[in-house]
């Protein structure tokens, strides 16, 4: 059988599939690639018998070429608008700590749970540092390249339903990144300061964190974030002293003479490496025995 350019056999049939269309989409088989490799080969199928009922096999491998091209742009378009839907429908990774957070039990009395609340500082953590968390009644619900909203609309199912004593929220460098655009520190306070009332009103401790240093992002040079987070930091302290909430200090233990991580500290300028997060280990347990006292 004549097969498409740029394409591999599907393991299941003989119909030639896009491959790297399956990698670059995951969320192909929501619109099922059972469905594409089986029109693409009734396709095939009929064109095949076409051209032999008309006796021009010879133009078949050309119309063929771009037939398929032709199919692979649709099924791209397809597979994009999909993934496009699917993020719209949950923009901020509810789904990310579902299964996590059925499995876990209720605390046990006398017992000190802990949320980490934030982006991929805390998630990984847990991934470089396991122990730490597993040493600990310490649950972290921190996902990777998050903004100050999106840890507001996952604030009431990864934090209040898991009914801890405490919850450390650590947030503003993605925002200041510009991962969902141009924000402003003022707009960052507003999600820190709804996530803080929230807790307060469940009667969970909070404690707010002074962002890392950060000189440049490896990913969007030229932001210039170190006065930014240096202005947020400041603003999140007098909001914390103001309503008698726990400051956690993560900047100062980290930073530099250009206000960027030490590099004996971090991975790429914005993440810890192991040396880091044992410093953060640290400060972390000392604020938490000041926010429970």
């Amino acid at each position: 059988m004549l097969q498409p350019p740029f394409a591999v056999k599907n393991q299941s049939d003989n119909t030639a599939v896009p491959a790297f269309i399956f990698q670059k989409y995951p969320l192909v088989p929501c619109i099922s690639r059972t469905i594409c490799c089986t029109w693409m080969k009734r396709l095939e199928m009929f064109l095949t018998n076409l051209f032999r009922t008309l006796r021009l096999q010879t133009i078949y491998p050309i119309l063929m070429k771009y037939l398929s091209l032709l199919l692979i742009a649709l099924f791209i378009a397809v597979a994009g608008h999909a993934q496009e839907i699917s993020n719209k429908d949950d923009w901020a990774d509810l789904s990310h700590y579902v299964q996590e957070n059925q499995q876990l039990a209720p605390p046990k009395p006398g017992e000190d749970r802990v949320v980490f609340l934030g982006s991929s500082i805390f998630e990984n953590w847990k991934k470089m540092v396991p122990e730490y968390f597993n040493n600990n009644s310490y649950l972290d619900r921190g996902i990777s390249g998050q903004t100050s909203p999106q840890l507001l609309i996952r604030f009431r199912q990864d934090v209040i339903d898991l009914h801890p004593k405490a919850v450390i929220i650590l947030a503003g460098s993605n925002d200041i990144a510009g991962n969902t655009g141009h924000v402003t520190n003022e707009r960052i306070m507003d999600c820190i300061a709804s996530m803080a009332e929230l807790a307060r009103l469940h009667n969970i401790k909070v404690i707010l964190c002074e962002y890392l240093p950060i000189y440049d992002y490896p990913w969007r040079k030229g932001m210039e974030p170190a006065d930014k987070i240096i202005a947020l930091n400041k603003m999140i302290r007098a909001y914390a002293l103001a309503n008698n909430f726990t400051v956690l200090d993560y900047f100062s233990p980290l930073v530099d003479e250009r206000n960027g991580q030490k590099a004996e500290l971090t991975l790429d300028g914005v993440h810890p490496n192991v040396a880091g997060y044992k410093i953060m280990a640290k400060v972390t347990d000392d604020a938490i025995k000041r926010a429970l006292q």
